[in-house]
């Protein structure tokens, strides 16, 4: 009898790519996600940020801005778009901060493509169903589902380096480290290898000039979505504006075994910015996308 989990969808027409689908014990059900392979082979990256004209999730360098619809082309996390959004399974309600469904048709960058569907939404989570895991999204902040990746950002301004760009001043988003082109053998190699590239994305390039010195202020083991982890946490010193708090927190997707999960983060220090225990409850409280259980020999 085949366990429920992600398995090849039998019914994918070999056009697009490669996907899988969710079986529940008994049935296929409607939830599809991008194979780890077609994930791989996307090779997203991913920074504090989002745009604000598409409402496409960016994976920028520069990080923690907001980049508008003419300021080019960059690769990105994008949801669904709006004018053929697929059917929402029964009983699914969008999160806290709307859902927003708006973004780039390239499924080349990591947005929906042919066969694919945005994750089921649950109140109060902005879910990344290739990685299988839902973010809560805490009050005031906004949350973006999408077949692959899902962010949360909060406090939007000017950004230091410009008034053409829009920063926030807190952002967490989440991908599959295959699709950042992480490779590395454990949690903790792989947290540790990608903290400087999620310090330089959020908060180096023309927004808050370069890095001029970091400090390393918690590093250690950590249960995620009752997964075993890593996450590393640097407090960095920008060239412009405000300093920030970055970290990279690394585990096992809950719904495959074999695939690891990244979670970056980046807070401003500022008043206005929100405190690092909203990190921490928010870390906390990711937890297994809803459907997508112990698949492929997870976690129960």
């Amino acid at each position: 009898m085949t366990p429920p989990g992600w398995h090849a969808d039998p019914g994918h027409s070999g056009k697009g790519p490669d996907q899988e689908r969710w079986w529940d014990g008994a049935q296929w059900t409607g939830h599809v996600r991008p194979s780890p392979a077609a994930v791989r082979r996307r090779g997203i990256r991913i920074g504090v940020g989002v745009t604000v004209g598409a409402v496409v999730l960016a994976a920028i360098g520069g990080g923690m801005y907001l980049l508008r619809e003419d300021d080019g082309g960059r690769p990105g996390i994008a949801v669904a778009s709006p004018s053929a959004p697929p059917p929402a399974p029964e009983g699914s309600g969008a999160p806290d901060g709307g859902n927003g469904n708006e973004g780039d048709k390239d499924g080349d960058d990591g947005s929906q493509g042919p066969g694919e569907q945005l994750p089921p939404t649950e109140p109060g989570y902005a879910t990344d169903l290739a990685a299988g895991i839902s973010l809560p999204v805490p009050k005031g902040w906004t949350g973006k589902s999408a077949a692959v990746g899902a962010g949360l950002t909060t406090g939007e301004h000017a950004c230091p380096g410009g008034a053409d760009k829009t920063c926030v001043r807190g952002g967490i988003f989440s991908a599959p480290a295959v699709a950042l082109k992480l490779t590395a053998g454990t949690a903790e190699e792989a947290a540790k290898k990608d903290i400087a590239v999620n310090a330089e994305e959020s908060y180096g390039g023309d927004s808050y000039g370069k890095i001029t010195s970091h400090e390393e202020i918690r590093s250690g083991a950590v249960t995620v979505a009752g997964q075993k982890g890593y996450a590393v946490r640097w407090k960095v010193v920008t060239e412009k504006g405000d300093d920030g708090y970055v970290e990279s927190l690394v585990f096992p997707s809950p719904a495959s075994k074999d695939m690891l999960v990244v979670v970056r983060s980046g807070f401003d220090i500022n008043k206005a910015a929100p405190k690092l225990s909203v990190l921490d409850e928010i870390v906390k409280g990711i937890k297994a996308a809803s459907g997508a259980g112990a698949g492929n020999g997870g976690a129960a």
